[in-house]
């Protein structure tokens, strides 16, 4: 039981509060004082307190004992949204939850420009139907925060975008400027991993997400906290050399890891050995499902690529979890089988090896996430039974 004095304690005790109810779904009072630990006074107080700001509200439960049917405690779903923005080249995706994690609407836009101040004027247009679409709330739209997919400092300023060739961006204070408050800028690994957390792996303190797409970047949790980095950009695991004087990269090195396990990477070898040039998922997967020897061929190798990688990974930061965005990766039943056999050095150790489940998704729902702990205030989140689960 947390225990002390004054405004801090009643705020880390209503954390907890939130936490629990959070966790529960459903819950009574009277369990609710047995889980936390807290005495019925402070509960009473502190349910109060909630239901007055109408954060969580309450229900009768049915049942066929006799008695007073007991009243239960769940969180208010409909008192404030959030919207997370994935900022992708060629095209944006919008996820707006509500308070309890649900995705309530989700959008896909495609772009005909790469003009920054262009792009900033599409975001904050978005943003701003959005708060009128959700402004009959009582927190309406409480907190938006967006995903980039480059490097992010600490204090938020988007230091460079290689698919933009942006650099030294201020894209907060920029949406700032147009009206939008209340908004955070974060790397699209950082909130991927976030979101494998908060709503699939609750109970693993130590993650490492490997976005296997245009380039590769990581989103690292250690000791369930996201680690940034002294400048905050961690995770540019794309740019470690796996082949001295190989290929050249876009950073300036050569060899570096993505110009080989990259999407693009397995793209170039499938299209040097197959009959029919692919382009697309569903062309990978179409011949995946057939068998077709030559995109096994590539396949085979882009997965020894990805698993030097990954042996370099686990001996730096010895994960508890590695999980793998990748739709070819998903595609192939065999993938996580065959990584696992390259795996062997005798000094590596990790728990699971496993491919998201919430792919595509993961940057915005992981930002509609990183709103809602911010909007309560809570040291940490874990949200189950929504649509963005992974029961779901």
């Amino acid at each position: 039981m947390l225990t002390g004095d004054g405004a801090y304690i009643k705020k880390i005790n209503r954390q907890y509060i939130l936490n629990v109810i959070f966790e529960k779904s459903k819950i009574s009072r009277a369990n609710l004082a047995k889980v936390t630990g807290l005495n019925k006074a402070t509960i009473s107080v502190q349910v109060n307190d909630l239901l007055h700001d109408e954060l969580i509200y309450e229900t009768r439960e049915e049942h066929n004992a006799v008695g007073r049917r007991p009243i239960m405690l769940s969180i208010n779903e409909s008192a404030a949204f959030f919207l997370g923005i994935d900022l992708d080249y060629n095209q944006i995706l919008f996820n707006i939850t509500n308070l309890k994690g649900d995705t309530v609407k989700y959008e896909k836009v495609d772009l005909q420009t790469d003009i920054y101040e262009d792009i900033v004027n599409i975001v904050a247009n978005r943003i701003k139907r959005y708060e009128q679409e959700f402004s009959h709330a009582k927190f309406g739209l409480a907190q938006t925060c967006i995903a980039i997919h480059g490097t992010v400092s600490n204090d938020e300023m988007i230091h460079f975008i290689p698919s933009y060739q942006w650099r030294d961006k201020n894209l907060k204070h920029d949406l700032n400027t147009r009206g939008i408050k209340n908004i955070r800028i974060e790397n699209n690994a950082n909130l991927a991993v976030y979101a494998e957390k908060v709503f699939h792996y609750h109970n693993s303190d130590n993650i490492m997400l490997l976005n296997l797409a245009s380039g590769i970047g990581a989103g690292i949790i250690i000791n369930g906290e996201l680690h940034r980095g002294f400048h905050g950009y961690a995770g540019e695991m794309g740019h470690m050399i796996v082949y001295p004087k190989g290929k050249p990269c876009r950073c300036g090195n050569e060899g570096c890891w993505e110009r080989y396990a990259s999407e693009p990477a397995f793209f170039e070898c499938a299209n040097r050995i197959l009959d029919r040039r692919v382009d697309t998922h569903s062309d990978v997967k179409r011949l995946i499902d057939k068998e077709n020897p030559q995109i096994m061929t590539a396949l085979q190798s882009w997965i020894t690529d990805i698993s030097i990688g990954i042996n370099n990974i686990i001996n730096l930061y010895n994960p508890e979890m590695i999980v793998l965005n990748s739709p070819i990766l998903k595609s192939y039943n065999g993938s996580l089988e065959e990584i696992n056999k390259q795996l062997t050095s005798s000094v590596s150790y990790f728990r699971e090896i496993v491919i998201s489940g919430l792919g595509a998704k993961s940057a915005v729902v992981g930002a509609c996430a990183f709103g809602i702990q911010k909007f309560l205030d809570l040291p940490s989140l874990s949200l189950s039974d929504t649509n963005n689960s992974i029961s779901a």
